[in-house]
């Protein structure tokens, strides 16, 4: 199990200005509970980050005002127009492709990854192929993207490089866990909070229940950020 970052508190920052128009994820509780844990890193000038599904570029941005050399990847162009545009309302120096997560400069480029993936448990046999549920359907057991994250954030991260990947207990701690140590990369659960159930995991409960993810008087599920290190 990896220890922690070294950097105790995060450092002060400029709360971002950042739109999400419809068919964009908008910032909610597990993007600031993501925010918080890279903000607890030990970023400069140097580090190069990656952020893998960017949305609305919440991540990218937070990591360029930390001073990151930031490059962010989305399949949405909506999200990558996006994502484009909040940089430049927060005059955030963040390069967004647009493409699928193999589409990276390279292996071993990145210092730290940090990814945001869709998680949320879907009783549709296929992922959308467009609009904003992109965002967030998960498959089956909401690990399609999930595992396709830690893959690729493996390839990205040069030796020492960090995952930091936020997802909802709904979608296997253990499993991520695993998996990650099954790629040699040492992984533990650094943050974590309850948050109250939105809209898509209200409509979708029962069925949750009926596949034994949910126990049927729970109203918030649990969040957790993984940091995850390549030896």
């Amino acid at each position: 199990m990896t220890t922690q970052p070294r950097t105790p508190r995060a450092p002060a920052a400029k709360r971002p200005r950042l739109l999400a128009p419809r068919g964009v994820y908008a910032p909610q509780h597990d993007t600031e509970l993501l925010t918080r844990a890279l903000r607890r890193e030990s970023i400069t000038g140097r580090t190069r980050v990656l952020d893998l599904g960017t949305g609305s570029g919440a991540l990218a941005v937070a990591a360029a005002q930390l001073g990151a050399h930031v490059t962010a990847v989305d399949i949405s162009w909506r999200a990558v127009w996006t994502a484009r545009l909040n940089a430049r309302l927060n005059s955030a120096s963040v390069t967004v492709r647009h493409g699928d997560l193999g589409l990276m400069p390279g292996p071993g480029a990145f210092d730290l990854v940090v990814s945001n993936p869709p998680y949320v448990p879907s009783p549709a046999a296929l992922l959308p192929s467009r609009g904003a549920a992109r965002a967030w359907e998960g498959g089956g057991d909401g690990r399609s993207v999930v595992d396709r994250v830690c893959a690729a954030a493996h390839r990205a991260l040069r030796p020492g490089g960090s995952l930091l990947m936020v997802h909802s207990e709904l979608c296997g701690l253990a499993e991520s866990l695993d998996r990650l140590a099954g790629l040699g990369m040492k992984a533990a659960v650094i943050d974590r909070a309850r948050v109250p159930f939105g809209p898509v995991l209200r409509e979708r409960r029962d069925w949750l229940c009926a596949q034994g993810l949910l126990d049927g008087a729970a109203t918030a599920e649990e969040l957790v950020v993984i940091r995850a290190e390549r030896p």
